[in-house]
């Protein structure tokens, strides 16, 4: 059975770093590897990271169960320091399970950074997400602040 749900949510966090910093945690291919991936057992199969406007960057890993995730996005909007937007595909298996647009918000609080994420996706073919994304996103977010305190 095709057919489409779509959903929206938006993430928000404060770092006590530097906006410049939490940003380059994004642009840049090591400092991202090192919170932009699966939980404990999750192994990095692929990693390429093209960070422009037009660029693309993709991550995929295999779960302990032996399940495949598959992140391939390409950036649509950077304005340094400030904001990035992109749209990636979401693959398990090897099957499209979502088209997401993604907008990432830097803002300087303080001696600090208040970091928004808002997705609106589109889930394909009766994959029921229930919240999972959003879930995730927040696990990676956390991910982000722990390795931002190393």
């Amino acid at each position: 059975m095709s057919g489409v749900v779509h959903g929206s949510f938006t993430v928000r966090r404060e770092y006590p770093a530097p906006v410049a910093m939490v940003f380059n945690a994004f642009a840049d291919k090591q400092a991202k590897a090192k919170w932009f991936a699966g939980p404990d057992g999750w192994k990095e199969l692929i990693r390429d990271m093209d960070f422009r406007v037009g660029g693309q960057e993709r991550a995929k890993g295999r779960f302990p169960n032996g399940h495949e995730s598959d992140f391939q996005c390409e950036y649509r909007d950077i304005v340094p320091n400030e904001r990035i937007v992109y749209v990636y595909d979401m693959y398990v298996n090897g099957t499209k399970i979502s088209v997401s647009l993604a907008t990432v918000s830097f803002e300087t609080v303080g001696k600090g950074t208040k970091l928004t994420i808002t997705e609106q996706g589109a889930f394909l073919d009766s994959y029921d997400d229930a919240g999972g994304r959003e879930h995730g996103t927040g696990i990676l977010m956390d991910q982000l602040g722990k390795s931002l305190a190393q």
